[in-house]
């Protein structure tokens, strides 16, 4: 268990910074994205969807990669957390954000965890 922790710590961390890091650059690219009051952009929307999917299966890499046994378990364990909080946070911004973005990306950042584990394990010949 103590060494489940910093492999999920490592592939939380990389999502957490790609996708700040990748909505810093957004925002700087597309100035007029980033002060909309209310509902986002629908180009904003799918650009956020795409790259919350790609820094989850970056994520989903890191923790199958730091993980020294099982990775697939911490890799399930680290989509059940980005579950939890993707829905606590689909709750908190409802009023801020088109229901059919919340639950895309509900559905995608679990996705894109699984996937980024997936391919860990092909690029390690498991698969």
């Amino acid at each position: 268990m103590v060494r489940a922790f910093p492999a999920l710590l490592a592939g939380f961390a990389t999502m957490a910074v790609l996708v700040m890091g990748l909505t810093a650059l957004v925002t700087w690219l597309v100035p007029e994205w980033a002060g909309a009051e209310g509902k986002p952009n629908p180009g904003y929307a799918f650009v956020s969807l795409g790259y919350s999917f790609l820094a989850a299966a970056a994520g989903g890499y890191g923790t199958a990669w730091a993980s020294a046994a099982n990775p697939m378990i911490h890799v399930l364990v680290l989509g059940i957390v980005v579950l939890a909080m993707a829905a606590l946070s689909a709750l908190q911004e409802r009023s801020k954000q088109p229901v059919w973005y919340a639950l895309t990306l509900l559905a995608l950042m679990p996705l894109g965890v699984l996937a980024g584990g997936l391919l860990r394990l092909r690029v390690l010949g498991i698969l």
